[in-house]
């Protein structure tokens, strides 16, 4: 689906005047026959899909005959659940800019929005650029300081809870399992983030490099925000790889001292339980000179003594504080 903007105003039945050109075009999950369509009504080259995917870094970023084509890497999310690769194309010119995307973007449909207040239409393709790159860089922000508060609730239930409530938290191999995955999935929607802030930042430095004398350079100091804006958001996104990572550790380790726990008890267990079985074996062994079986009390003699030899290792385990 191919959408100029602004969009053509209605022609009168007989007119003769053609409209003036579109300085935004978007295509929309075009497939090789709209892609060529495309191609022949804006008269420019547009890459495939394909040729937006590939990650080096000659094959993102190129110019030719004046003509900038730039690609960023993008996961857009669903509303009905999961994610989807799509990756953005833009191809710009002194006159108009053309996007190639395949996933619905709200950055997109806000910049499309402004077309429809004439105070606050943008002017030229590049202008449309740096709202779009904007608006995108924007919502990669909301989706950090979203991931920064999930990770935040996760540390506040690991690490700042009652010890008898940890202690059955730890316990729980479920809920250790459930918040593994949150981690996981979070830590897939950083590097998600990451690696749209380094393709967003490549093109602004890109297209700022070789569009200093477009237009007379004014929007020149809106770049060079932007690339700060990208600059200090891929800090933050480091700092919430490190804690992701630091939380990961400390899942393992809870899982380790989960099972230090049940192997500790099955320990108590079993080393309480051998002196019991040893004496209940001795007295188990029928032979006819030994003194208890002639003895009155020898059986409740028998069952003070195996209680006993229970008890005193519980006891001695408790001194030694291993439980």
């Amino acid at each position: 689906m191919l959408n100029f903007f602004p969009q053509p105003p209605p022609q009168p039945s007989g007119g003769t005047s053609s409209p003036p050109p579109p300085i935004w075009a978007d295509l929309w999950d075009a497939d090789a026959a709209e892609l060529a369509e495309a191609e022949r009504r804006l008269g420019v080259t547009l890459p495939t899909r394909d040729r937006l995917s590939e990650i080096e870094r000659s094959s993102r970023l190129q110019v030719r005959d004046g003509v900038l084509t730039m690609s960023v890497p993008m996961v857009a999310h669903l509303e009905a659940g999961g994610a989807q690769a799509a990756p953005v194309g833009f191809v710009l010119s002194r006159d108009r800019l053309v996007t190639l995307r395949y996933a619905p973007l709200q950055s997109f449909d806000a910049v499309a929005k402004r077309f429809d207040d004439p105070a606050a239409r943008p002017t030229c393709g590049l202008e449309v650029f740096v709202e779009l790159c904007d608006e995108i860089t924007d919502r990669l922000a909301d989706d950090l300081e979203q991931v920064a508060a999930d990770l935040h609730g996760i540390s506040t239930a690991i690490f700042h809870v009652p010890d008898s409530e940890g202690r059955a938290a730890i316990r729980s191999n479920r809920e250790i399992r459930g918040r593994l995955r949150q981690v996981g999935r979070l830590g897939d929607r950083v590097s998600e983030t990451r690696a749209a802030l380094l393709g967003i930042g490549r093109a602004v430095d890109f297209a700022c490099e070789l569009t200093t004398d477009w237009f007379g350079g004014g929007l020149e100091p809106r770049m060079r925000s932007l690339r700060q804006d990208v600059a200090s958001l891929s800090d933050y996104q480091v700092h919430l790889s490190d804690k992701i990572q630091f939380l990961l550790d400390a899942m393992v380790g809870l899982i380790g001292i989960a099972q230090n726990e049940v192997f500790k008890f099955l320990t108590i267990v079993s080393i309480v339980g051998i002196p019991p079985t040893l004496i209940a074996g001795i007295y188990g062994m029928n032979f006819k000179t030994m003194p208890e079986y002639d003895w009155s009390f020898g059986y409740p003699y028998g069952l003070a003594v195996i209680a006993l030899s229970a008890i005193l290792p519980l006891v001695w385990f408790k001194w030694r504080g291993w439980f």
